[in-house]
């Protein structure tokens, strides 16, 4: 008689299951081991060389400890595990490293850099939050970020922080510049834009996305509305855009078109009908006029994208938004769906084209 109280097959499953528990215990470590490496400019690094590198030449290349050479191996392994570097070994046996499509895309002079975006969101600012998400389900917290900065939101940190709102606009920047880049070129983003000649960007920033769309349709006058740390000192710019300061709570300039980009899942659902119908005002009974939203709908994802990858994007930034704002989330095409109709709109057509996230047509 054996003297194990589990079978081979329970002893199989009980094993996988530790194993399941052991990789979500050190998810975390993913986030920071890529943190550390745009850190050390080891893209940046394996770039300016120009061909791929052998350990000790990165070695000799970064800001590192001598002490700290023998490990800079296992930093390395990661980031060919994780698909951020590819390793090739020569006949002779030595071992070089060079960059695959992600970490080029994590380089700091490419032109879709998503660097700054990566190092703000991996900021502990940001990160402390996730630490008090079961204190903010056991209390009346707005959020976990609320307990994390002693009753202040995420906004009201950025405007008494000058240096975090600098590093958090950087991070939108980039993540316009990324987004717009591809869609000016998208056939059905482009025909959004027929029959209309001015367009809010509301929450907009520093206006890259506005700038971007200007260009790419110059008949287009263009606003950006935001907070007044946000806008502060931004004068009318080339490329016919102009800043206003405002509350979209309050009111939005009217226009032919509103644009929300990466707003509404920022905020809970009393606030999204709100914001709506400041922008179903900002339109009025205009022909053509639209909301043009750029946001995630959980279960609707490009055709050519990667489902898995796209399905956990989304489930992650669902509980991002959770830890920093409380009921801000991700939503499904029936939530998005609900939001419209108490908002009072009367259609809406969404279009799977930028991966993770959708374009959602509204229409009054």
């Amino acid at each position: 008689m054996s003297s194990s109280p589990f079978n081979e097959e329970e002893t199989k499953q009980l094993l996988e299951a530790q194993a399941h528990i052991h990789k979500h215990i050190f998810y975390f470590l993913n986030s920071m081991a890529l943190k550390c490496a745009l850190q050390l400019k080891i893209p940046d690094t394996i770039h300016k060389h120009g061909e791929p590198m052998t350990l000790s030449e990165l070695a000799s290349s970064l800001s590192i400890h001598s002490s700290k050479v023998p490990s800079l191996y296992r930093l390395i392994r990661f980031l060919v595990s994780s698909k951020f570097l590819e390793k090739k070994t020569l006949t002779n046996g030595e071992e070089r490293f060079s960059l695959t499509l992600s970490s080029k895309l994590l380089l700091n002079d490419h032109p879709l850099t998503l660097s700054p975006f990566a190092l703000t969101l991996l900021d502990p600012a940001l990160v402390n939050p996730a630490h008090h998400l079961s204190s903010w389900f056991e209390t009346e917290a707005k959020s976990s970020f609320h307990i994390a900065n002693h009753g202040m939101s995420f906004w009201e940190h950025a405007s008494l922080n000058p240096e975090f709102s600098d590093c958090f606009n950087r991070a939108m920047e980039c993540d316009s510049r990324f987004v717009t880049s591809l869609l000016v070129t998208n056939k059905e983003f482009r025909g959004l834009f027929d029959g209309i000649e001015t367009l809010v960007d509301v929450g907009g920033g520093n206006g890259t996305t506005a700038k971007a769309i200007s260009v790419a349709f110059p008949w287009l006058k263009c606003s950006v509305l935001d907070m007044p740390h946000v806008v502060a000192g931004l004068q009318e710019q080339e490329n016919n855009v102009m800043f206003i300061v405002g509350d979209m709570f309050q009111a939005i300039p009217s226009a032919d078109a509103i644009l929300l980009k990466w707003i509404l899942h920022d905020w809970g659902d009393e606030e999204c009908i709100k914001i709506l119908q400041r922008c179903k005002e900002a339109i009025g009974k205009k022909h053509g006029g639209k909301v043009i939203i750029i946001d995630m709908v959980m279960d609707i994802q490009s055709e050519d994208a990667n489902s898995n990858n796209i399905s956990s994007t989304h489930i992650l930034f669902d509980m991002e938004m959770m830890s920093l704002n409380g009921q801000g989330k991700e939503r499904t095409k029936h939530e998005w769906e609900n939001l419209f109709i108490q908002a009072g709109f009367n259609a809406y057509h969404i279009l799977p084209i930028l991966g993770s996230r959708s374009v959602i047509e509204v229409f009054p």
